[in-house]
Order: C-alpha cells, then sequence, then structure tokens
C-alpha cells in the first residue's frame, strides 16, 4: 500500500512537470498589465516552453523534456526497485541542474556566460522563471527526492528525502545563493579579479582585532566589542527569560497573565521605538536624569550612549524570545521525576539543582543562542544608542549605505560575524553534549510540579518584579508619546499624530482610507499573515528531520538554518537585491520577495524552539505510530504537531510580529506597493515626526497584542495528560 501510494505522488508530480513544461507560461508576468501577455498564448511572453521551444523562439527549452522522458519511463516501464529508483533520481537530477544553468547563462541581455556566446553566437534572451520553470523546478526536486527514497535512502521513507531535499533546496536557494553572492566581494577586488593578499589584509585589520589601551579606558577592535555585547546579551536574555518562565509556570502569582503580556510586549515594539523611550529616560535631558539632577544633584551624563544602552535595550528586546523558548520547555518537565526524588527525601534545592536544573539545558541552550546570534545582527539599537562604541552590524550598514560604499570591507566584517556564530553554535553543541533529556514518553503522567526552592522563588521574583516596573515605565513613555503635542516638550493631550496617520473619511463612494500610514499599514498585515505560517512550518519541519533523522551532513544543515539568523539585516536585504533582481529569479519590487525574506530570516527561532521541544519528547511515540502502520507524514500530523504547540505558538508569535516590526533587511526591498509600516516609521523619525511614529507603533502594538492573543487560542495548550491541581503554595509577587 505504501509502495503504490509512493508510484501515486511521484505520478503526480510528473504530471505536474509535464503541465508546466508543455501549458503554463514559462517567464515571469507582470499581472497589472492584466491579460496583455497572453495575446499571442501559447507563444509570446506569456508562453510555455514546449511551444516557446517548437517555435524556434527559446530552441534551448526543448531539452528540458528529455529529464522528463526518463523520469517517465523509471514510472511507466516495469522495472526494478534500484533501476527504476536510478533512473527516476537521474532525470530528476539532470532536469534541475539543466533548467538553472540555462536560465543563469541567459539573461536580459543574452549570454551571462561569455565562453557560450563565443562556442554559440548570437545574441538569445530571456527573462525570469514564471510559473511554468518555478513548478517544473519543483517538480525536478521532488522526482530526484522520490527516486532517492526507492533506492532506500532514510530507510525508503519518501516523506523524510523529500522534507530534506526541501529544505536544503529552500536554504541553498534563499540563503546561501544570496549570502555568497554578497561575500564573494571580500576576495575580489573592484575590477572583479581574484585578490587573497586584499583579503587578508582587510580581516586582520587592527581596527577589527585591535586592543589600545589609551589614556583613557581600554578600547577594543569592533570585533571584540561585538563578542562582549552578544554573550552579555545571550546570558542576560536566558537568565531573565528563566525567571519569566518559573514565574509564570511554577508560582501562584496572581500577576502572570500581566507578565506574560509584559514579557512579549518588546518583541512587538517597531524598531528606533525602544531606544527613542530609553533616550527619553535616561538621556540628560530625560525624565529620569532630571528628577535624579534636581532632587540629588546627580549631575547629567550620556551613559546610555554605547554599551549599557545597547545592552539594556537589546535585553528588553530579545528577552521574550528566551521566554517563548524556555516556558515550553519548563511544562514539558515531567513532574513524575521531580515527585520521585521527592520520595527520596531531596530537599526543594537539591531536586531542582539535581533534576530539575539539567532537563533545562536544551531550552537554556538554544535561548542562550538565539539571544547571541540576535545580538550579533541586530543594527538598530546600536545605529540609535551605540555612541562610539562600534559593533559589526553598524559597520557593514555604514559600509554598505554609507558615504564611502566598500562592499569588499561589509563583506569581510560579514565573515567575521558568520565566524563568531559558528564559534557560538559549537559551544552550544559541546555544552549539551549527548546526554539525553527526554521527559515526555507517551505515558500518563499524574504528577505535580515541585514547588521551587525558597531561594530560587525569591531569585525570580525579584529579578521580575523590578524588571516588570521597567518595562511598564518604558512603555509608559511610548503610549504617551504618541498622544501628546510634542514628547518632552508640550504635553498637551492631542489625536492629531493618529488622525493624520489613519484618518477615515466618509465620501459620495463610502469610506475612505485617508490616513497617510493605511497603505503601508494593510500591506505589513497582508505580508506578515503570509510570511508567519510558512516560517512555522519550514522552522518546526526543519527541527523535527533534525531530532528524528539522521543523515549525512546534518551539522552543516543544522549551522545553515541559523545562517541568515547570523547576517545583519542589512546584508540580508542587499544580498537579495543582487541575488533576485535579474534572471532566472526576478523578484525585486514584488511582494513575494518581502515574503521570502521574512520566512528565511525568521526561521531559526522556529528551529531552535522545535529542537528545545522535540529534545523532551521520546522517539517512542513516533516509533509506535510507525510500527502501527502509519506514515511519517501521519505520524507528525497527529502524535508530534500536538506535542509541539508550545514551540508553534512560539515560532508563529515571533515570525509575524518580526514581519511586521523588521526593518533593516526589508528597507532595500519595499517598493511603491508594499512599502512596509516600519520604513513609513524610520522615514517619520529621520523627518523629526516622533510623535507620528510613535502613534503608529502604539497602533501596531495594539494589533500585534490582538494577533498574539488569537494565536494561542487557535493553537491551544499541549495536554500531557497530568492532573489539574492548584498550584504550590510560594511566594506571591
Amino acid at each position: 500500500m505504501k509502495r503504490s501510494l509512493a508510484t501515486a505522488v511521484a505520478g503526480g508530480w510528473l504530471a505536474a512537470g509535464w503541465v508546466a513544461f508543455a501549458l503554463l507560461p514559462w517567464y515571469w508576468l507582470d499581472l497589472s498589465r492584466g491579460l496583455q501577455d497572453f495575446v499571442d498564448f501559447p507563444l509570446g511572453v506569456g508562453g510555455s516552453a514546449l511551444a516557446l521551444g517548437v517555435a524556434g523562439d527559446r530552441p534551448w527549452l526543448l531539452l528540458l523534456a528529455f529529464p522528463l522522458l526518463l523520469a517517465t519511463l523509471a514510472l511507466v516501464l516495469p522495472l526494478a526497485r534500484g533501476p527504476g529508483g536510478a533512473l527516476l533520481t537521474l532525470g530528476g537530477v539532470l532536469g534541475g541542474l539543466y533548467l538553472l544553468a540555462q536560465g543563469f547563462a541567459i539573461g536580459l541581455k543574452g549570454w551571462d556566460w561569455g565562453w557560450l556566446g563565443a562556442a554559440f553566437g548570437g545574441t538569445p534572451r530571456q527573462e525570469g522563471l514564471g510559473p511554468g520553470g518555478t513548478l517544473l523546478l519543483l517538480a525536478f526536486l521532488l522526482l530526484t527526492c522520490q527516486g532517492l527514497a526507492r533506492r532506500g535512502w532514510c530507510r525508503g521513507d519518501a516523506f523524510v528525502v523529500s522534507a530534506i531535499g526541501t529544505v536544503v533546496a529552500l536554504i541553498a536557494l534563499f540563503v546561501f545563493f544570496p549570502v555568497a553572492r554578497v561575500l564573494a566581494h571580500a576576495v575580489i577586488d573592484p575590477s572583479g579579479a581574484f585578490a587573497l593578499a586584499g583579503f587578508v589584509a582587510r580581516i586582520s585589520d587592527h581596527s577589527i582585532w585591535g586592543l589600545d589601551c589609551l589614556a583613557g579606558p581600554l578600547r577594543c577592535g569592533v570585533a571584540w566589542n561585538t563578542l562582549l555585547l552578544a554573550s552579555l546579551v545571550g546570558v542576560g536574555s536566558t537568565l531573565l527569560g528563566l525567571a519569566f518562565a518559573l514565574v509564570a509556570t511554577r508560582s501562584n502569582s496572581r500577576f502572570k497573565g500581566v507578565l506574560r503580556i509584559l514579557s512579549v510586549l518588546p518583541i512587538i515594539t517597531p524598531p528606533f521605538v525602544i531606544g527613542l523611550a530609553l533616550i527619553l529616560i535616561f538621556g540628560r535631558s530625560g525624565i529620569a536624569s532630571t528628577l535624579l539632577a534636581e532632587w540629588l544633584d546627580v549631575p547629567r551624563s550620556r551613559w546610555i550612549y554605547g554599551l549599557p544602552g545597547i545592552l539594556l535595550a537589546q535585553l528588553l528586546a530579545f528577552t521574550p524570545i528566551a521566554f517563548m523558548i524556555l516556558i515550553g520547555v519548563v511544562q514539558g518537565i515531567s513532574p513524575a521525576l521531580e515527585e520521585a526524588a521527592t520520595t527520596l527525601r531531596a530537599g526543594r534545592w537539591t531536586t531542582f539543582r539535581t533534576i530539575t536544573f539539567p532537563l533545562l539545558r536544551p531550552g537554556l541552550a538554544n535561548a542562550f543562542l538565539v539571544g547571541f546570534v540576535e545580538s550579533m545582527a541586530d543594527f538598530g539599537n546600536p545605529l540609535v544608542l551605540g555612541g562610539n562604541y562600534d559593533v559589526l552590524s553598524t559597520k557593514i550598514f555604514f559600509a554598505v549605505v554609507g558615504a564611502a560604499v566598500d562592499e569588499s570591507r561589509a563583506a569581510v566584517l560579514a565573515i567575521v560575524l558568520l565566524s563568531f556564530t559558528l564559534l557560538a553554535f559549537f559551544v552550544q553543541q559541546a555544552w549539551l553534549g549527548k546526554k539525553v533529556y527526554t521527559t515526555v514518553a507517551g505515558k500518563g503522567d499524574g504528577g505535580l510540579p515541585a514547588p521551587l526552592p525558597r531561594r530560587v522563588a525569591l531569585l525570580a521574583a525579584a529579578v521580575v518584579a523590578p524588571w516588570s516596573v521597567f518595562m511598564i515605565s518604558v512603555y509608559g513613555i511610548i503610549m504617551v508619546g504618541g498622544f501628546v503635542k510634542s514628547l518632552g516638550r508640550d504635553y498637551t493631550p492631542t489625536l492629531v499624530h493618529l488622525s493624520t496617520a489613519f484618518r477615515i473619511d466618509w465620501g459620495n463612494h463610502g469610506l475612505r482610507f485617508a490616513g497617510s500610514a493605511w497603505d503601508s499599514f494593510f500591506a505589513t498585515i497582508q505580508v506578515a499573515a503570509v510570511a508567519a505560517p510558512l516560517t512555522a512550518a519550514l522552522g518546526l519541519l526543519t527541527g523535527y528531520l533534525l531530532t528524528r533523522q539522521s543523515f549525512a551532513g546534518k551539522r552543516a544543515f543544522e549551522f545553515g538554518t541559523l545562517l541568515s539568523f547570523a547576517i545583519p539585516g542589512t546584508v540580508i536585504g542587499v544580498s537579495y537585491i543582487v541575488a533576485f533582481n535579474v534572471p532566472p529569479f526576478e523578484l525585486t519590487g514584488t511582494g513575494l520577495i518581502l515574503v521570502l525574506c521574512f520566512v528565511f530570516r525568521n526561521m531559526p527561532v522556529g528551529v531552535r524552539a522545535g529542537v528545545a521541544t522535540l529534545s523532551q519528547i521520546d522517539r517512542s511515540l513516533d516509533e509506535a505510530s510507525l510500527t502501527l502502520g502509519a506514515s511519517s507524514a501521519t505520524t507528525v500530523r497527529r502524535v508530534v504537531m500536538p506535542l509541539l504547540r508550545p514551540a508553534l505558538i512560539a515560532a508563529l508569535v515571533y515570525s509575524f510580529v518580526r514581519a511586521m516590526t523588521s526593518v533593516s533587511a526589508v528597507i532595500f526591498l519595499v517598493s511603491a506597493k508594499y512599502n512596509m509600516a516600519t520604513t513609513y516609521i524610520v522615514g517619520r523619525v529621520e523627518a523629526g515626526e516622533f510623535g507620528l511614529a510613535i502613534a503608529y507603533s502604539a497602533t501596531l502594538i495594539v494589533v500585534m497584542l490582538l494577533a498574539i492573543v488569537g494565536i494561542q487560542l487557535a493553537v491551544g495548550e499541549r495536554k500531557l495528560g497530568r492532573r489539574a491541581a492548584p498550584q504550590p503554595t510560594g511566594r506571591t509577587l
């Protein structure tokens, strides 16, 4: 039965390949022109590969029929399993390679590879791939995976092979390919020639690695500054996230719901707003600085500009990510293990130290890694609060868009940043080791979570309470700033800023969205709503493959999923422009390029959340499902996914709000039709219209809070078969 199903699936993709080749428009179409491109169908701009090849306009496209015929023979002829799988794999590989080769070789202006022009002559031209070309490329990929499964890869499981192949191909196309196009500038001089000596000189530059003891404080190179900041943020955000997770799940605090909202607020805040709020509180003319100067004669200073300010802003911004990763891990710890320790007369502290904390290690490691990488890639907060404290992300930004554009230096700095990310990845793997952290094993678990040790409960409360008050103060400034005439000068209440952004008029033709922010608001909602589920699905599928499957190159595969997270958003945006502005993939100016950028930029959080949660779930659950005859796809859908609800919520929430609030990666990708909310806000900040920017930001915060509540209600909570009981007795906040 499984064999016939696999044959049916392969046949379906083969049929899709033939349809794409013979009937669908091969090149990218501008749908804004209506049906104009289909006037000469099946020829012309909207023609299929078969029709264009037969007519002589694009004769090289006819060769794509050959790999399709090979795949057809593999499915039609009564070949043995081995030869049939080899022929199907050969057809898929040859077809995919040739399709990509002809796309890169022939562009808008003719031959892109000069040696082909010298060999064949002429000036053939073609546009980027459209529906037909994209579907055929996907069909060749999945036919290759079906063939490899027939040859016994991954125990012949076609779903697993197809999942691995799809994720690898997507990461290669939308992460490695664009980043490689940019990083290649590190070893290429302005004339395009290979220059290794120049690369060595740039990467060993004193400004990157120097340690100068001057008359003042120790000044470090930009690499050491970045490493110090990222380490502090990684440790700090992980500890803060753990404190919030423990209070939210292991205490009887009456404010747990408020704590959950506060812990998520920073992540839904648009760029520059947290930095602006900190300046309004702690700057030389800030509220706190003014009060300290007037009441206690504390001199005003600029301490907020530099390492302390960046650290504070990034802790506010990235602690929620650690919290979302850790809360699912804390909930997943089996109370039976803690009860067993208590039965053996272990005290609360001993139980926490020897049972609870060691089982938290996967979550702690993943939370630290995400916080570390996020800090290294962030450029918004260092740009606003950095002062004289330089980090790699701002240096890369100015090397790309500054007055003196230096793509080679930007590429070298990006390589240094990637090296630090790789180092953090291997440190995390070494700390986790090969220990087993499984606590969810499919058996009934009626235990009750052990009360926190008194010292841990008090410490968590002592951390959470002041941090919560601080966050309330910051967001009070943010919410007030959009509804007064001029924050810091004139606090007269007004709705002018909100009206300017979101005014709605009633005219002869009904409602008219007359506010200046509506276009960017609707475009942002549309892009985020499409990107969030795709990001979560791809991230959790990748996490499942990393924790449940063994295959060659698994470590490289895992690091590849972090690559887009490690590269600053500015470099990602520029790399997408460079890679997807010409055939065979022309995506610039479309909403699709924004969706793809968000999906692969934010996917690592879904991956790490999935890995942390799946590390607690016993593989015997999967094996039991497979033993009972379920396929891998059914097992994932009916067994694994219900247990991944905390990770799913984390991935959906994070991907949605980051698509709403990201600026660095999309500032180069927006167009007149798809102008994102963040670019609108940045434009208002640059124009000095802070009230309008904060009013828009406050509106986005409310919208995202409603979306988060909706996501949590739609996904629901994970049920682990534990009996309901009052929360353990402990100190209340």
